[in-house]
C-alpha cells in the first residue's frame, strides 16, 4: 500500500513510517515544518499543511490510506478538531480512508460506563485536561463526518519503547493491566495501526494497550 503519514516527524508518525516500510509498504512522510531525519529507503518526504484541504486532497488521491498523527503545539490544542475536519474533507474528496491517531480522553473508564477518561484525574491530571478535551472534540469531529475514517485512542500512557508485536485490542473502554496501568510503546501502537490498515476490523473507534 501507498500510505500517507501526516505528522511523520513526531513520535507516533515516525514509528508508523518505520513499521510500514518493514512490511513492504510505500509511505509518504508528510511534514509541515520539520523534515523527518534519517528516513528509511523508499520513503518519500513531502512538505504540506494539514489544513490545506485542496493540497491534501491532491496528495491523498495517490494514496491507498492516510494516517493522521498530527499534534498541535502547546497552547493550540483547541485547533485539532478543525484540522481533523480539514483532513477528513480532503480524504473524502480523494476517496481515501484515513486512520486518525487521537487521544485516550474520549474512552470510557473501566467499570464506569458513561464516564470518560478525560474526567478521571486518576488517568488525566489537571495539567493534561486541555489535551484530553481536545481529543474528545477530535473524535466528535470524526463522528460528524461522512469520510471513511477510523479513530485509534492510545492508552493513558504512550511513550517510546521497544516493539514486541503483542498488544490487546479493545473498542471504546480504556484497557488496563492487572496493576491498573494503561500503556503501550509507540512502536507497538504503530504495529496496531498497520494491522488495522492491512486487515480492517470494521470498528470506527478502537484502542490498544498491553
Amino acid at each position: 500500500m501507498r500510505i500517507a503519514v501526516l505528522g511523520a516527524a513526531g513520535m507516533a508518525g515516525s514509528r508508523v513510517v518505520a513499521e510500514a516500510v518493514s512490511r513492504g509498504h510505500t509511505p509518504l512522510a508528510v511534514y509541515r515544518s520539520t523534515r523527518p531525519e534519517a528516513l528509511p529507503p523508499g520513503v518519500t518526504p513531502v512538505a504540506g499543511d494539514a489544513n490545506d484541504t485542496a493540497a491534501m486532497a491532491a496528495l491523498f488521491a495517490g494514496a491507498d490510506a492516510v494516517v493522521a498523527a498530527t499534534r498541535p503545539p502547546a497552547g493550540r490544542e483547541h485547533t485539532i478538531a478543525a484540522t481533523t475536519t480539514a483532513l477528513l474533507d480532503a480524504a473524502a474528496a480523494a476517496g481515501t480512508r484515513v486512520l486518525v491517531i487521537g487521544g485516550s480522553g474520549p474512552l470510557e473508564v473501566p467499570g464506569h460506563p458513561g464516564r470518560l477518561v478525560r474526567d478521571d484525574p486518576a488517568y488525566v491530571p489537571a495539567r493534561w485536561r486541555t489535551v484530553a478535551d481536545a481529543s474528545t472534540a477530535q473524535l466528535a469531529a470524526c463522528r460528524a463526518h461522512s469520510a471513511d475514517w477510523i479513530y485509534l485512542s492510545p492508552p493513558a500512557v504512550l511513550e517510546p519503547g521497544s516493539r514486541t508485536g503483542s498488544y490487546r485490542r479493545g473498542t471504546t473502554t480504556l484497557l488496563t493491566a492487572p496493576d491498573g496501568t494503561s500503556r503501550i510503546s509507540a512502536e507497538d501502537l504503530a504495529a496496531a495501526v498497520l494491522d488495522e490498515l492491512e486487515v480492517p476490523y470494521g470498528e470506527r473507534h478502537f484502542t490498544v494497550a498491553y
